[in-house]
């Protein structure tokens, strides 16, 4: 495989890695907020990347003879990469790796992608791990790479969803009933 791909890929863990060390939130009760989900989470990543890999090493399954999925994944990724972060800068010192509010201060943002969709951090990752399972061109490993990944984003959801309504009661809902969860207009 192309080095450009090993990057793109090095690139976009790294920065996860460095995201989850450098934004969390020092409140204490940030932990109860997040319910283990971060945990979860990168439990789901390590063993769905880790068994996506070794199907698409020992499991000959592509979906088609060419390197057009492996650049259009990395396009995946590196656009999943773009959305999240600027989700994070609109969010500014109220995005944290694991769930937390900042107490009475912390305000709902609505402004940016948040005008359409309530998780665009999420959708971000979401369409790099999707690109991440398309650029290693084999239909086992992106199966093995999206749903365990993409149920875990569902349950972080829910407990969020839960958080911020008990936060910020009828706003919140009011934003729900304005917005899509993770793709405008669908979902």
């Amino acid at each position: 495989m192309n080095y450009f791909f090993y990057i793109v890929w090095l690139c976009w863990l790294l920065s996860e890695i460095l995201l989850n060390r450098l934004v969390r939130s020092k409140q204490p009760e940030s932990k109860s907020q997040d319910k283990g989900s971060l945990g979860l989470i990168w439990l789901a990543i390590t063993v769905s990347m880790t068994g996506g890999i070794v199907c698409a090493i020992y499991l000959h399954a592509p979906f088609i003879h060419s390197l057009i999925l492996s650049y259009l994944g990395s396009a995946f990724i590196l656009t999943g990469m773009l959305i999240r972060f600027i989700a994070i800068r609109t969010l500014g010192r109220y995005f944290t790796v694991n769930l937390a509010l900042h107490g009475r201060e912390h305000q709902l943002v609505k402004s940016g992608m948040y005008k359409f969709i309530r998780h665009p951090s999420y959708t971000g990752s979401l369409l790099s791990f999707l690109g991440f399972g398309l650029s290693l061109n084999n239909w086992i490993s992106l199966l093995i790479i999206v749903i365990p990944v993409l149920i875990t984003f569902l349950n972080r959801i829910s407990i969020e969803e839960k958080m911020m309504a008990e936060q910020f009661g009828s706003e919140y809902s009011e934003y729900q009933k304005r917005t899509r969860r993770l793709i405008p207009l669908i979902y």
